[in-house]
């Protein structure tokens, strides 16, 4: 899944992909997923074979895309692509090897928000999800949903592999994604998620995504 323009969320029981534009979602068989696009979006779709395949991950992933990439994408996903059973031409076919071989090659995103599965995570989860911009500290959090910071932060740490700070800096940033693709600014949307300084937001957005949120902005 290809977002030529504007945002996908691409949702698993794994967790929850975010996709800025020029990015691909990549979703093996047999994981039951839903999508959802934000703001003026340009979504492609294309489907690879289980030989196709051989190279990807077999877990859901975000990818950068290159250059060559993103030509075979478009070409792959333009207008007669495919004849009415929905088979390639041979040509096509050697395309979507050389997409294979892009994707085995490319810079995997950490964009993937994984979900959590003890009922004390996805409890902080909700709240999170619910208030990004929450700055309370992970004790007084924790007192909401009767656990205690060092039990939650274990159980980040044994399940997602992450830190508190490192899981909600990843939720942050995945939602201000989504409030960049809707037309709100910088400022507004260092805000809206939980941060006071603006140059600070802009500092973990560029970490984490690879450039500026102004520059993102203007791309989309």
């Amino acid at each position: 899944m290809y977002a030529a323009r504007g945002v996908l969320s691409v949702h698993t029981e794994q967790g929850t992909s975010v996709v800025p534009a020029n990015r691909v979602a990549w979703t093996p068989g047999g994981f039951t997923h839903y999508h959802q696009a934000h703001g003026d979006t340009d979504m492609r779709i294309l489907f690879l074979t289980p030989a196709q395949a051989r190279l990807v991950p077999t877990r859901p992933s975000v990818f950068t895309v290159s250059d060559l990439a993103r030509e075979v994408l478009l070409t792959l996903t333009g207008p007669r692509s495919y004849d009415a059973g929905g088979h390639g031409t041979t040509a096509q076919n050697r395309l979507v090897r050389v997409l294979v071989d892009e994707l085995d090659q490319a810079q995997e995103q950490p964009l993937q928000l994984p979900e959590p599965h003890d009922d004390r995570l996805r409890a902080l989860a909700q709240l999170l999800y619910d208030e990004p911009a929450d700055n309370t500290p992970l004790a007084e959090l924790g007192h909401k949903i009767g656990a205690s910071a060092r039990t939650l932060s274990r159980l980040l740490r044994d399940e997602l592999g992450l830190t508190f700070y490192q899981w909600r800096t990843q939720l942050r940033i995945c939602h201000a994604l989504v409030l960049l693709a809707e037309g709100h600014d910088t400022t507004h949307t260092a805000h809206a998620c939980g941060w006071s300084n603006p140059s600070t937001f802009i500092t973990a957005f560029t970490t984490l995504v690879g450039t500026t949120p102004g520059r993102y902005r203007s791309a989309n």
